[in-house]
């Protein structure tokens, strides 16, 4: 059977995507023509995600197809706003699997269907390894978006979900579910929606809790207490960290979990458990904000030292688990 042509490819690849709010021009043109809600700022993200850093074969092409747009409408998350476009560009080794191509074209699809996406545009080029580039426009009501640099000493530190599964989620012979933490992310989309006027300060965890609590520390001018046994913890992370020297390590410091910091008024944390439940997601209070520059990490009543504070995507070797990262 001969191997389809470039634009064969993109046809392939983009028919299962639909057209939604704003979108004028979609995919079929050079650029696309898209329509900014009326009253809202735009809110813009890219981020990549490559075969042997960020996915391996053990990933099904439908997986890493949610994956590259989950990971970016995080990113969207943390800043409040709700998605509206995406555009992907594809590098693909000339010998890749059409079939797969198109496979992960679906994950993509069933992401963007389930969030409310519209992928307007993209590009394919070929590549040594396989490869998606997402770049992602949201919109927030004008001077309204969640930043880093809003905390305050004093502002509680609240997170989403469960932390440190997709870590774990990267070895051999992990759960099922410590699996799917890591292969089908779930953006906060609607608690982020819900923290904005409630929240001082967000920002998604894809590096690890302390390595993204220090980014928000360092633009808010403050430091920060974490309190290990506060942690929210699956019972699938439990047993597996069971045995372990280390067993918070994972949460402290393991990438990917696309979970939400926010820093939070005493005053508003009411409000923010409300919005949570509205958006049908856990959150728990790990910790607080403080005028005393760092990160300082406490168990059992004194101060502990974590091996790793998380990932830095230009030394991959340190982590527990790579992951792109808003720069």
């Amino acid at each position: 059977m001969p191997r389809p042509s470039e634009f064969e490819l993109i046809e392939r690849f983009t028919r299962q995507f639909t057209r939604g709010e704003g979108v004028r021009v979609g995919v079929g043109d050079d650029a696309a023509v898209l329509r900014p809600p009326r009253g809202e700022e735009l809110v813009a993200t890219v981020d990549a995600v490559v075969e042997g850093v960020h996915f391996d074969r053990r990933f099904t092409p439908q997986e890493i197809g949610w994956k590259a747009l989950a990971v970016n409408l995080s990113d969207l998350a943390a800043m409040g706003a709700r998605p509206l476009w995406a555009l992907v560009a594809l590098a693909t080794p000339p010998a890749a699997d059409p079939a797969r191509l198109e496979r992960i074209g679906r994950g993509i699809a069933a992401c963007a269907r389930r969030h409310g996406v519209s992928v307007v545009g993209g590009n394919v080029t070929a590549a040594r390894e396989l490869s998606l580039t997402v770049t992602v426009l949201g919109a927030v009501e004008r001077g309204r978006a969640l930043l880093r640099s809003g905390g305050r000493p004093g502002d509680l530190l609240v997170v989403s979900g469960t932390l440190g599964d997709a870590a774990l989620g990267i070895r051999p012979g992990a759960a099922p579910a410590l699996r799917a933490r890591q292969r089908r992310p779930r953006p906060r989309l609607a608690l982020g929606r819900g923290a904005v006027g409630v929240a001082r300060a967000a920002i998604d965890l894809s590096d690890g809790l302390l390595q993204d609590l220090g980014h928000l520390c360092t633009a808010s001018g403050v430091g920060a207490r974490v309190e290990v046994d506060r942690l929210p913890l699956s019972p699938a992370y439990r047993a597996a960290t069971r045995r372990s020297r280390d067993p918070d390590l994972g949460a402290l410091s393991g990438g990917e979990d696309y979970e939400l910091l926010l820093a939070v008024p005493p005053s508003r944390l009411a409000a923010l458990r409300e919005a949570a439940h509205r958006a049908r997601t856990p959150v728990t209070v790990v910790g607080a904000l403080e005028a005393r520059r760092g990160v300082r990490v406490v168990g059992g009543g004194r101060l502990l030292h974590p091996r790793h504070a998380g990932h830095d995507h230009l030394r991959p070797g340190r982590v527990l688990g790579p992951g792109p990262g808003r720069a």
